[in-house]
């Protein structure tokens, strides 16, 4: 008997993971209700399936309709452990997630290399039933037959075991690769007992550091130890964004930054939590996976599902975005290394200054730090402005339920959305703030329940939000950095798409069927609200006199928004270009190392050559433990359609409360409303009248007169 059996609980009527209505109890899921939960709703699906191919109609509701109410079970039985193991990891929970997930992907490959199953799809799109199914029905159905085909379904024999021993095996690893992020991550930490290695650090990071200090203390030494001070200290630093990101910009001490640089570009590439493996392993398997079958590369197989209609497509937009892009880095570059000379720095920069001088750039250019627009931004305000936005762009209204439902953490929030009726249609977890010991990094949209519909009537959809924000420190209240309240903008984004859809079939509604190059698109939109004057003042509040945001503040602001376009545009290319290349030039079997594809693609993309330890794609968990593996070029794709959406706002006159209305309708009403109903394409035309141009983007990004090296 293993370990994870002996700490399984009884499945009883009232398991938390055995709910089918209502919202998740996730205040009483324990990692022991995880294997006998999800086992048991494997069993019955199994027997499900199997009862249903002995029994097929080729007909929506003799065969879609079916696997429908099947996923609906998964659903509260496999979502919240998936999203517990995002924000609540811990050992337990992982031993208990890992000894279930091969059966979880086992599953999922007996559904879609389900033969009966495939000719059912097959015979639905070739036969009368075709004819009977609206748009959104002929798109879910052409998606299950391509996910069969590309789920091994035209395998056979040693063939199809091989297929799928890969995949169980990829699962598994990006699990591994996923951990080892989070705990390299958390096991680093940088402890400053001397106040002038402190110089130039922000009140808000020292208080932050001093925080961090006491609440990881061992427990032996909180007698004998001080309790840590702003003032005095000692001060923590980690590696998490919102206090890795101000000590890189901020810290005038030269050697801890490059001690700390080395050690955010090195996460996870040695010791017990080294990826450097799994990173090659990963890639051999996806390029064994493609060619099994019948593409060339894995990048071939991605394609096969996006937007974007061929490689030539991606390659031509990050030309035409590097041309545009690289004179200006070229200058943002010669401007921080004329400031450091000027200030008397008598080593040459290196990446490690890059963000110091840049922020001394900014305050010198634009007369005002990051930190000087904070403690305009506390959490709640941010919050009440974004919510009034959407009111006045979509028609809902946004309403405070924390009484309503469980959580996982005494920090998270939950939201009602509703209709200019008054009805609820959707509703919204949220997840503020850092807390690296069980969160991991980054900010993320997911789903919790899908819209559909049940015999018990509709299921309205619930997101999560989750962000990694400033936590509230001692007696002040969280106060957000621009970028967070940008990144929170960018997250309720997704979260809209989710929830004011419209279509009733799970696998078509929010952000489901909806081509991964797209899928950006509404995140990527929100973000530009955060420079309209009246929405920005509208979210600003001095957190001690209540004032808001300073008129020269926001002119400012605005003016920096360009700065270092360049610089910033070339980093997300060198993304974008260096997961591509990874998934169909790089042969992951050859002397070549995934860090010799990375220095390659940095000399297209970085007028600062790539430092030499730099190990960052053992914590690239997007392409590696995430879904944007030959997709990380989505970002740049989905925000060319952002920025032209944005433009039909600025056309219509964004001081013109009707017209912005009228506008605001019309996008919820296509690009919200109608999900994976549609092909983007046909729904960027919908909203816009015309196919999307990069143009705006370069404009917006001031970019329109770059050339190219």
């Amino acid at each position: 008997m293993t370990q994870s059996e002996t700490t399984e609980q009884p499945v009883s009527s009232d398991h938390p993971l055995l709910a089918t209505s209502g919202l998740p109890p996730f205040d009483r899921i324990e990692p022991g209700h995880i294997g006998p939960a999800v086992r048991q709703v494997l069993r019955e699906a199994t027997e499900q399936v199997k009862a249903l191919e002995q029994n097929l109609t080729p007909s929506w509701e003799g065969t879609i309709a079916p696997l429908d109410e099947i996923g609906r079970r998964f659903e509260y039985a496999w979502g919240p452990v998936s999203h517990l193991f995002g924000v609540k990891n811990s050992p337990e929970l992982r031993e208990a997630y890992e000894a279930v997930l091969p059966e979880m992907v086992n599953f999922g490959l007996r559904v879609k290399q389900s033969e009966p199953l495939y000719r059912a799809f097959k015979a639905m799109k070739k036969g009368d039933e075709w004819a009977r199914l609206d748009e959104a029905q002929r798109r879910i159905l052409d998606d299950k037959l391509l996910s069969a085909e590309l789920a091994g379904i035209g395998l056979a024999g040693e063939q199809r075991e091989r297929f799928n021993e890969i995949a169980r095996e990829l699962s598994e690893l990006s699990t591994q690769f996923s951990n080892h992020v989070l705990d390299a991550t958390k096991a680093w930490a940088l402890t400053i007992t001397n106040a002038k290695d402190t110089e130039g650090l922000p009140q808000t990071l020292l208080q932050m550091a001093a925080q961090s200090f006491n609440e990881h203390k061992e427990e032996s030494d909180t007698e004998a130890t001080p309790a840590a001070t702003p003032e005095d200290g000692p001060w923590r630093i980690t590696l998490e964004a919102p206090s890795f990101v101000p000590f890189m910009k901020h810290s005038r001490n030269r050697q801890l930054r490059e001690q700390v640089y080395r050690a955010y570009v090195t996460r996870a590439s040695d010791g017990e939590f080294d990826n450097t493996d799994l990173c090659r392993r990963i890639l051999q398997l996806r390029k064994e996976q493609a060619e099994l079958l019948g593409f060339e590369n894995h990048a071939a197989v991605s394609l096969s599902q996006k937007m974007a209609p061929d490689p030539a497509a991606v390659q031509e937009m990050f030309q035409t975005l590097r041309a545009a892009s690289w004179d200006a880095a070229k200058a943002d570059l010669r401007q921080i290394q004329e400031l450091a000379a000027t200030e008397g720095e008598p080593e040459p920069v290196a990446h490690w200054d890059i963000a110091f001088w840049a922020e001394r750039l900014r305050e010198r250019t634009f007369d005002f730090t990051e930190e000087d627009l904070r403690p305009y931004f506390p959490h709640e305000r941010v919050l009440e402005g974004l919510f009034g936005l959407v009111e006045r762009l979509f028609g809902i209204t946004v309403v405070a339920a924390d009484d309503e439902a469980p959580k996982w953490n005494k920090d998270v929030r939950f939201f009602h959305v509703n209709d200019e009726a008054g009805e609820t249609i959707a509703g919204f977890y949220y997840d503020p703030y850092s807390r690296p010991e069980d969160k991991r990094g980054g900010a993320w949209m997911d789903d919790c329940l899908t819209r559909r519909r049940t015999g018990e009537g509709g299921q309205i959809p619930i997101a999560h939000l989750v962000c990694n924000c400033t936590p509230p420190v001692g007696d002040k209240p969280s106060l957000m950095t621009f970028r967070e309240v940008e990144t929170l903008f960018h997250e309720f984004g997704h979260g809209l798409q989710h929830m004011l859809t419209t279509v009733d079939y799970p696998d078509a509604a929010g952000i489901n069927g909806v081509e991964w190059d797209a899928v950006e698109l509404p995140s990527q939109f929100m973000e530009n609200w955060c420079y309209h004057r009246p929405t920005l003042m509208g979210m600003t509040a001095h957190f001690e006199t209540g004032e808001p945001l300073p008129e020269d503040l926001y002119e400012k602001l605005c003016q920096a928004r360009t700065f270092r376009a360049g610089s910033d545009m070339l980093r997300q290319l060198n993304f974008g270009m260096t997961d591509m290349s990874l998934h169909s030039e790089f042969d992951p079997s050859g002397e070549e190392s995934v860090f010799d594809v990375q220095r390659r693609i940095m000399e297209q993309t970085s007028v600062l050559p790539m430092f030499k330890d730099d190990r960052f794609l053992c914590a690239f968990s997007h392409i590696f433990a995430g879904g944007y593996a030959a997709g990380y070029y989505s970002y740049k794709w989905a925000e060319v359609l952002s920025a032209d959406a944005f433009g039909a706002f600025e056309e219509a006159g964004l001081d013109n409360d009707t017209a912005v209305r009228e506008a605001g309708r019309r996008f919820r009403d296509t690009v919200l409303s109608l999900g994976g109903s549609r092909h983007p394409m046909d729904i960027f035309r919908a909203f816009r009248g015309r196919e999307p141009s990069p143009q705006a983007l370069l404009r917006q990004n001031g970019l329109l007169s770059g050339g190219s090296a």
